[in-house]
């Protein structure tokens, strides 16, 4: 039986640990702790070394006798800003910051259902397949904790990522990939008064291309953004480089694939109507996320929730996840909900009802699996 006081009281003492990305240091040395006295075998990996971080992703096994499966939880340790100082503040069964600084209940009351889950299962002595947990770092702004999991180190048949928002039973099971999309307009420097005409403005260039975009929403499962724009020194100098950062977006690779050469496309055209060169620099942030409800994640959490009576709710996201990147190793990866509300906010929060129903559902999935 999950013991309420426990949760609750677990998760103020996480949010309480400052753990703003890159700096994970105390909550890794905290949870190590903590899942080492659970039983689980213990190893922080060198991702923190990779990317200039406190510490390391925390890959923890427990291991069993019953034949079946490999489960793996996960859940990030990381916060956004501000996320330090915080004090949380209990009032009529709401949990949240006292208004100066994030909660953190993303991702800590992921974190803290999963080490429930662990002391219930071994409590009331559930007979479970084995059980893969890793505690990731920097996810927020990148997802840079999970991009440097060695894959030789993920056990997981399948594996549950605790960070979404929707309350128990609300399962993420399609996601898109990103590209960022990185373009340097090269024109010619001259004087705007004396001698406009013998120059390229590289603002004009990279406006008529940008012009041309089909950007926003291009349809149901493709989205599309310039967001950042730099060039020019002076106003009576005609400008020789724009340097623009975008993204696309799409839940299908080919339409992805299809909006990012029509953004390329749009400045290579500019280009040759008004002179002047660019150059891009095309990174796959994270691969899509595709599942359906005939695959075995889906269905153990589908279960589930239907044993606890949970609504469930098969969603799609315009965001992206650890759960992105461990699709991306070739492991069927859903995102559950969390129960977390306004994240990346002071106004954050979660209700005790929903951080109670998180191990709930996590042991419920568990006694599905292992039956």
């Amino acid at each position: 039986m999950i013991n309420k006081d426990r949760v609750i009281n677990e998760f103020l003492e996480l949010v309480k640990i400052d753990s703003e990305t890159g700096h994970e240091r105390e909550i890794a040395d905290f949870l190590t702790e903590k899942l080492k006295s659970l039983g689980l075998e213990v190893i922080e990996d060198d991702a923190g070394q990779k990317i200039g971080g406190s510490a390391g992703n925390l890959i923890a096994f427990l291991p069993s006798k019953k034949e079946g499966p490999t489960v793996l939880f996960s859940a990030h340790m990381d916060t956004v800003k501000p996320g330090k100082g915080v004090v949380p503040v209990i009032e009529n069964d709401i949990i949240r910051s006292q208004g100066d600084t994030i909660l953190g209940a993303d991702d800590k009351s992921g974190i803290v259902a999963i080490l429930e889950m662990l002391r219930v299962i071994q409590e009331e002595k559930i007979n479970h397949v084995p059980i893969q947990v890793i505690f990731t770092i920097a996810e927020e702004g990148g997802l840079f904790g999970a991009k440097n999991l060695n894959p030789a180190n993920i056990k997981g048949d399948f594996a549950y990522i605790l960070d979404s928002n929707g309350s128990a039973g609300n399962i993420v099971i399609e996601g898109p990939a990103q590209n960022h999309i990185n373009i340097t307009v090269k024109g010619k420097k001259a004087h705007a008064g004396l001698s406009p005409e013998e120059g390229v403005s590289a603002i004009q260039v990279a406006a008529r291309g940008l012009a041309r975009m089909k950007l926003g929403r291009i349809d149901e499962e493709t989205t599309a953004n310039i967001g950042i724009i730099k060039g020019g020194i002076a106003n009576n100098i005609i400008p020789d480089k724009v340097e623009m950062d975008g993204e696309a977006r799409s839940l299908n690779r080919e339409k992805l694939d299809k909006q990012t050469e029509h953004m390329v496309e749009c400045l290579e055209k500019a280009c040759q109507e008004l002179g002047g060169e660019f150059t891009t620099k095309i990174e796959l942030v994270y691969p899509e996320i595709k599942l359906n409800e005939q695959e075995q994640v889906v269905k153990i959490a589908m279960e589930a929730a239907n044993n606890l009576g949970f609504p469930v709710t098969l969603t799609k996201t315009g965001g992206g996840s650890d759960a992105n990147i461990l699709n991306g190793y070739g492991i069927p990866t859903a995102n559950l909900g969390c129960g977390m509300e306004n994240v990346h906010t002071s106004d954050e929060f979660i209700t005790v009802e929903n951080l109670i129903k998180n191990p709930q559902y996590l042991v419920e999935i568990i006694k599905v699996i292992s039956r």
